[in-house]
């Protein structure tokens, strides 16, 4: 019976404790500094809520952020921005336990992606800064005198590594680059759409560069290499191989005009790798679309030439697409099935290009050795009735 009801106990505090976790929300909670807020919103991301007072009148937001689930290695930063919904212009108020256990609350005006949120004065006036922590949570506490008339807001919420008592740069993938939204603050209405805007551009310039320049191109590659060591194959490998890679061509460029376009809303971002190699790709393609209208007859002189450049410059655009491929993945950095999925393709493009290679030099050679054996003449092997020096044997007397 005892036991019993240890169990029952134990299962009444376990469902409790999902109930609890399961069912917090800003309006349930009660702020330990005996503050009250007459609203607040349940940030969709990050594991944050927000509290705040607003008073028209005067234009001044009371807020209270908090951020649960943090630990005493972790910063957590609230930001309006004032010019955009993106992270880059937002005014910021960063907190973080510094390694002597005191609270650091300060402000952080947001100029780039790269930040790492140092000190300085916001575009607006900011007064009563603190924050706490306490239960796995960080909360910050301000008054803000907004300089503008309007009663939305465009807010960004953030968190990230603490190394001593400097701030690291946050994740770039997942709830990270969602954590932003506009917020109504007379009626509480929020979105959060921008953030997934952006990730929804991000992935068609990863998944049109990824099928142009990493999968078309070496396919069109390999039509042409192999191909045409088929006779029958003649002239048709030459059109499959022209159309693969202007297709590819076509589908990369507007992969890249899709990144130009990211760049161009986001000028903050330095990924001058992977931007540099896309500018060389976009380059060495065009380049080798106009020398396509260039290339000379196969009995001209100049077209030996000719061969070798669209082969360096072809097999250059390839391997250097790959590796903006991997660049890109480590930027967007999504699930593992993905990555493991375009490994897998130029795996097996790779695999295909090895036996094709054995494959077509035992066809070469074997042609060549026709050809010699055709060339031969008659006589070497007494047919006719001439022998193998081109006599005709003496007759019998």
């Amino acid at each position: 019976m005892a036991g019993m009801v240890e169990l029952v106990l134990s299962l009444s505090v376990l469902m409790s404790m999902i109930f609890s976790s399961t069912a917090q929300s800003c309006k349930s909670y009660a702020l330990s500094s005996n503050k009250t807020f007459r609203a607040c919103n349940d940030l969709p991301y990050l594991n944050s809520y927000l509290h705040w007072n607003y008073d028209s009148s005067s234009n001044k937001l009371q807020i209270a952020y908090r951020h649960t689930g943090i630990t005493s290695s972790r910063w957590v930063a609230w930001a309006i921005n004032p010019t955009s919904t993106g992270m880059a212009g937002s005014q910021a108020l960063v907190a973080y336990q510094q390694t002597d256990g005191t609270m650091r609350a300060y402000t952080s005006p947001i100029s780039s992606y790269q930040t790492s949120l140092q000190e300085g004065k916001l575009s607006f006036d900011v007064s009563d800064l603190s924050a706490t922590l306490a239960n796995n949570e960080i909360i910050i506490f301000a008054t803000i005198g907004l300089s503008n008339t309007s009663t939305t807001v465009n807010h960004v919420w953030q968190d990230g590594a603490v190394s001593g008592n400097a701030t690291q740069v946050h994740a770039t993938s997942g709830d990270n680059v969602q954590s932003m939204g506009t917020l109504n603050l007379l009626s509480g209405e929020s979105s959060s759409t921008g953030g997934n805007d952006r990730i929804r551009k991000r992935n068609i310039h990863g998944v049109l560069n990824a099928v142009s320049w990493g999968i078309l191109m070496p396919i069109g590659a390999l039509i042409a290499r192999y191909l045409k060591a088929f006779k029958s194959a003649d002239p048709a490998w030459f059109y499959l191989h022209v159309g693969c890679q202007s297709i590819a061509y076509i589908v990369g460029v507007a992969g890249w005009g899709t990144g130009l376009k990211l760049g161009s809303e986001s000028t903050s971002i330095q990924y001058d790798a992977h931007r540099t190699i896309g500018i060389i790709l976009f380059c060495l393609g065009t380049l080798q679309v106009f020398a396509l209208l260039l290339r000379p007859k196969p009995d001209h002189k100049y077209r030996f030439y000719w061969n070798i450049y669209h082969h360096l410059v072809g097999y250059s655009v390839i391997i250097l697409s790959i590796i903006n491929i991997f660049k890109g993945f480590s930027i967007l950095n999504p699930d593992k099935k993905w990555k493991n999925a375009y490994i897998g393709v130029i795996a097996a493009l790779a695999f295909n290009a090895v036996w094709l290679e054995g494959y077509t030099w035992y066809l070469v050679v074997k042609r060549k050795r026709s050809e010699i054996a055709g060339k031969m003449p008659h006589g070497m092997n007494g047919s006719n009735g001439v022998n193998g020096f081109g006599a005709r044997q003496h007759q019998g007397v």
